[in-house]
């Protein structure tokens, strides 16, 4: 019997043994530092860091509540990521006017990329005219904080020379393509836009829209263009339409209106008449549309519409 009662202590002794150690504390060692946080957040991708670089910029408070309201109408956070801008690119915008999309994308472009605005040459080399200030000059000037690295290129609408061939990856026109067809510019503007693009780069065009099927001779005048003739004015210049997008489309828009588009926000052309009714409608339903410079012998997938994933 006592050989089996000492078998039996032995066994309860060791038993205790390992509780004791599997209870203590890991030791420390070189390779589990215990200040490393038990989860530590996943790496940020390229994609998650530019999200949050652009919301930091319209957030920004040089930018007025007046802009920032605009801001669910015009979708810029959406927009520009569907024209695949980053902030290491050259970046054209072609009359960029007071400079709302400006505010935007020159502080995003400052510290890698290059944000540059293309306007009319003044009507005289020398004056006032040359020196105008009340648009994007003035603006550039009042922060050289953002936009210091910002430059000005400008141009004849009839006779466009936008920059170096090949020395941009990114051209962008916001609702300004009617005043081209106006002027009778659009052909050479868009020329101009080939021209400047390197192979592969991006030309996004963003413009009122006209209902389905109308005559551009009869809509013109209000500001809208049929999305056909816009198209054609980007591929008679060597552009592929690589895709469509509704993130700027309105379905209460119907496109006639006394005063043409402008009866809308954010012009309000009749002021006081009817303005509830307008407003309530909001800004102009637009096409949104990404071209590209074709790469040499590059083939183009069928036109994708992004507006299919239900953007809005």
């Amino acid at each position: 019997m006592k050989k089996y009662t000492f078998a039996l202590v032995a066994a309860t002794l060791a038993l205790s043994a390992c509780g004791q150690q599997a209870s203590r504390p890991p030791e420390k060692t070189a390779f589990a530092p215990l200040d490393q946080p038990a989860n530590p957040p996943p790496p940020q991708s390229a994609q998650q860091m530019f999200d949050a670089k652009i919301d930091a910029v319209l957030a920004g408070g040089w930018r007025s509540d007046k802009n920032k309201a605009r801001d669910q109408y015009r979708h810029p956070k959406q927009t520009l990521e569907f024209f695949g801008v980053n902030d290491h690119q050259t970046l054209i915008e072609i009359y960029s006017g007071a400079g709302w999309y400006a505010e935007i994308l020159a502080p995003l472009l400052k510290e890698h990329g290059h944000y540059i605005a293309a306007i009319l040459k003044p009507k005289a080399p020398t004056g006032e005219a040359a020196q105008d200030n009340s648009g994007i000059r003035g603006m550039f000037k009042a922060d050289p904080e953002r936009f210091g690295a910002a430059t000005i290129v400008e141009f004849d609408s009839m006779h466009p020379v936008l920059g170096a061939p090949g020395s941009a990856d990114v051209v962008l026109t916001f609702r300004n393509v009617h005043n081209m067809t106006d002027e009778g510019s659009a052909p050479a503007m868009f020329k101009a836009f080939f021209d400047v693009l390197k192979p592969g780069g991006v030309l996004g065009v963003a413009d009122h829209r006209a209902a389905p099927g109308a005559d551009l001779e009869k809509v013109k005048h209000t500001g809208y263009l049929p999305e056909d003739y816009v198209i054609k004015l980007a591929t008679d210049a060597g552009f592929k339409l690589d895709a469509k997008s509704e993130v700027n489309a309105n379905p209460k828009d119907t496109k006639d209106y006394p005063k043409g588009v402008w009866t809308l926000p954010p012009t309000l052309t009749l002021k006081d008449v009817d303005r509830d009714k307008y407003l309530a409608i909001g800004e102009s339903d637009r096409m949104t549309l990404r071209f590209v410079k074709p790469q040499g012998d590059q083939i183009f997938a069928a036109p994708a519409d992004a507006g299919k994933s239900g953007a809005n």
